[in-house]
């Protein structure tokens, strides 16, 4: 019998009623979101001999996708001086190409390949995260960012691309070496459907962007912002979902991470680095989650009037 090599992909399964996409990813752990109780970040340490990101390549990754060095410039994917570098996820929950997407019916659900990209951000320094890098490598990490989205961006399958850090056990990491994920897939996620909904619900009722309406209110109250620069804002939302929620939003009206600026990546960074640090200071290190919320990639111009501005959230655990 021949020995079967390949691997089998992912599975994205609809829910008939909720109308929710469920990915079905046979060996993989934990969700990004799944948390397990308010503790300090805690997860065993890898020697950096031992670590697969120490040297990616050396520990079986693949030829990096991007390279960058510390002030953001993109580098030769050889060259010993990177500070990020954006590898294929070894294990993915997404992979596979397509040229169109097939659905099938299995009884009442519907049922599609789960064929994307999924990729791994890797940050250079082994024992330094997020919170205790320089405004210039925050930069870079978030420059990385925007380059993968607008590439993957472009394949006519991806309908959405999801950026995400997890750092200490309970927020999700499996790796104690600091990284980000990115996940390009062939459906949007149903928290983004959810909120497009609201906020088109929103601004039918009130013929206002709710977003920009919530950045408002926000700063006429003054309670709850946290930091603000030239080009965003970050404040606890008045309905906090979790203890020590932060939102950071653009100030412009921009529903997609795909226009953001080089301008706009430094002041992202700066908001980002400034609240991790404080929080880790405050919180001696607490586990926590950031990702990026955005638009879908085909999200019609007409709709731009009321979704929400593409925002960076993170969520605390102590």
């Amino acid at each position: 019998m021949k020995k079967e090599t390949s691997k089998k992909i992912s599975e994205l399964r609809r829910d008939p009623v909720t109308r929710d996409w469920i990915v079905i990813a046979t060996g993989r752990g934990k969700r990004p979101n799944d948390f397990a109780g308010l503790k300090k970040a805690e997860i065993a340490y890898v020697s950096k001999k031992e670590c697969p990101f120490e040297d990616p390549k050396a520990h079986g990754n693949s030829e990096p996708i991007l390279i960058l060095d510390r002030s953001g410039k993109e580098i030769k994917k050889d060259s010993p001086d990177w500070f990020v570098q954006v590898v294929p996820n070894k294990y993915p929950a997404f992979s596979g190409t397509a040229k169109q997407r097939h659905a099938r019916y299995v009884g009442p659900y519907t049922v599609l390949d789960g064929t994307g990209f999924h990729e791994v951000v890797i940050m250079r320094d082994h024992d330094r995260s997020f919170d205790a890098i320089s405004q210039a490598e925050a930069q870079s990490v978030i420059s990385a960012y925007a380059i993968r989205f607008n590439n993957l961006s472009l394949r006519s399958t991806i309908h959405y691309v999801s950026i995400f850090h997890n750092f200490g056990k309970e927020a999700g990491a499996s790796l104690y070496h600091p990284h980000s994920q990115i996940m390009a897939i062939p459906v949007v996620p149903p928290d983004v459907s959810k909120s497009l909904a609201g906020s088109k619900r929103y601004f039918e009722d009130h013929g206002k962007c709710v977003h920009c309406e919530m950045i408002a209110w926000e700063k006429k109250d003054g309670k709850r912002i946290v930091f603000e620069n030239a080009y965003f804002i970050a404040f606890c939302p008045f309905v906090s979902r979790s203890a020590f929620e932060i939102r950071i939003f653009p100030k412009a009206h921009e529903p997609t991470f795909k226009n953001i600026s080089m301008e706009e990546i430094g002041e992202c960074a700066e908001a980002l680095r400034n609240i991790l640090t404080r929080i880790s200071l405050a919180l001696n290190k607490p586990a926590y989650n950031f990702f990026i919320h955005t638009s879908p990639i085909d999200l019609e111009n007409e709709e731009n009037r009321f979704y929400p501005a593409a925002q960076f959230l993170r969520k605390f655990k102590t």
